[in-house]
């Protein structure tokens, strides 16, 4: 948990298309300075660099007791002893992860800004949602998700809920008293000191 009035906890996603070589540095340094609750690496490259980000991932976060997932590769987050998966189709491969990777396993779904698809994604059995951008990005692809949205989740639904993409210390601090975890990548990783952006950002 954070030290925030608010209970929303930190979700790190590692930066996109970055090599393990260079990431391991930047991630302990970032893991060892905030408190964050799950950690998740984008699906997009390479099989074979998406297995080295995560072993170093792994290493990194499981000695901070910190989870790991993985966008949408079920299969390596079994090969690689992850803890779990990132689904960006919404509700529809919820079931499918589940079988594959059992009970114990975390189990997410980006759902945009639908009602309708978070909905059936806890249905299904999704450990979270996320809903996003939050602001203008390209995330996603429709208007970003309102703050109703997440009023709305929150009160009626219990399955947990993440808001992420283009987030700015004024959105969060409108989003995190109505969200449970609050992800934070791009935002970050595209400044010249990750540490000091974050900073800026999780006050």
């Amino acid at each position: 948990m954070t030290d925030q009035p608010n209970s929303s906890q930190l979700y790190l996603i590692t930066p996109v298309g970055a090599a393990a070589s260079t990431l391991g540095p930047m991630l302990a340094d970032v893991m060892d300075r905030f408190p964050i609750a799950c950690l998740r690496i984008p699906g997009a490259g390479s099989e074979e660099e998406l297995g080295r980000i995560a072993d170093l991932a792994r290493e990194i976060a499981h000695a901070r007791d910190v989870a790991v997932v993985i966008d949408d590769h079920v299969a390596l987050a079994q090969r690689h002893g992850l803890d779990g998966v990132h689904l960006t189709d919404g509700a529809r491969s919820v079931r499918y992860a589940r079988k594959e990777l059992g009970q114990d396993a975390i189990v997410g779904a980006f759902c945009g800004t639908s009602r309708h698809d978070g909905m059936n994604a806890a249905e299904a059995g999704a450990d979270y949602v996320s809903f996003g951008p939050c602001g203008p990005s390209a995330l996603g692809h429709a208007a970003p998700a309102e703050l109703d949205l997440f009023q709305w989740w929150s009160e009626v639904i219990e399955v947990p809920v993440v808001a992420e993409g283009a987030l700015t210390p004024a959105l969060i601090g409108q989003l995190a008293p109505l969200s449970d975890f609050i992800a934070l990548g791009a935002e970050i990783w595209s400044e010249p000191d990750p540490v000091e952006a974050l900073a800026h950002l999780w006050r």
